[in-house]
């Protein structure tokens, strides 16, 4: 580990209140001097860090920039997160980690940036991703997984991302729109993607890498996002720690991981479900038709009855409320 980042695990130990640059050089086993610098270029990374004639360093409550050493006091979980990267600016985490996967990343593995600048949603889209706003991470996961129940990562997930924010925002009530979205109060909050290669010869799945982007501290979107995003910060007015939700959403992944051969998280995700009860029109390639949604099944399909009074269940494709 980097000199400032030992330096900057003191600080965010002890945030809120004065360090002595003694202490600091003794907890790290170097001079004064070296901790001088390392603050220095903590500082000009944008953190905010007061200094004061013979007390010592102090690192403001009001620093929500996203590291390692800010998460790891929220971490209580066994394997994700353990392997932690955070980087400033990446194109995708999905990408980048995807990548890791392939190249043998273990179990738990989890990427997460302040901006991306090619953020990747569902069916190719965009990701809006901007710089300090959110909660953009993606995870690896290696379970022993059969096919069918590698389908039900996302809903897992969203789950998972849905508690999490419940636990740094208690205010809120989260629900999940089919089949990877949450929103709050109608709008959406945050966007799940979740990418898995198959291992033919087994007949299961190889890996997944589950990404979530979350809009906690925004304030505005862009034009064409306005009517339909919202952010935590928006619904609260006030801002959460992005690094304690960061950990809350491996914390509960990682619970409900344990789960995905039972499908017992899928009572959860039925009672957040924001679909169950709606008209809906579904798009499945060149095909759309438009159906009244009674329920979703185990295998986190939609149910839904066609105007015609024929019933099917729906597992892919997407959907918007009629």
């Amino acid at each position: 580990m980097a000199l400032k980042d030992r330096v900057l695990a003191v600080l965010e130990a002890n945030k809120g209140k004065t360090v002595s640059g003694t202490k600091i050089s003794n907890t790290v086993g170097v001079t004064r001097g070296a901790v001088w610098k390392a603050v220095n270029s903590l500082r000009s990374e944008g953190y905010s860090i007061s200094a004061v004639t013979n007390r010592g360093y102090c690192l403001e409550e009001s620093n929500d920039l996203i590291s390692e050493q800010a998460i790891r006091p929220y971490l209580k979980t066994k394997a994700l997160g353990k392997k932690l990267d955070v980087y400033r600016e990446i194109d995708s985490t999905n990408s980048f980690t995807k990548e890791a996967a392939h190249y043998g990343a273990v179990h738990g593995t989890t990427v997460i940036a302040e901006i991306q600048t090619g953020g990747k949603g569902r069916l190719g889209r965009k990701f809006y991703s901007p710089l300090g706003m959110g909660v953009y991470m993606s995870v690896i996961i290696r379970p022993k997984l059969s096919i069918d129940s590698s389908l039900l990562v996302t809903s897992c997930a969203a789950v998972a991302v849905a508690q999490a924010i419940e636990r740094v925002a208690p205010e809120l009530e989260c629900q999940i729109k089919w089949v990877n979205d949450i929103y709050i109060n109608g709008r959406k909050v945050c966007g799940i993607l979740t990418e898995a290669s198959i291992d033919v010869e087994q007949g299961g799945l190889e890996y997944a890498v589950i990404g979530i982007g979350i809009n906690v501290q925004n304030s505005s979107f862009p034009e064409e996002l306005a009517n339909t995003a919202t952010s935590i910060k928006m619904e609260i007015h006030h801002n959460v720690s992005r690094n304690m939700l960061a950990a809350e959403v491996l914390n509960c992944l990682e619970e409900q991981l344990e789960h995905i051969d039972d499908s017992e998280f899928m009572k959860e995700y039925v009672r957040r479900s924001n679909v169950i009860g709606k008209k809906i029109t579904v798009t499945q390639g060149d095909d759309l038709f438009t159906a009244d949604c009674f329920g979703i099944d185990s295998k986190g399909r939609l149910l839904v009855r066609c105007e015609n009074g024929e019933e099917k269940a729906v597992g892919s494709g997407t959907i918007r409320f009629a």
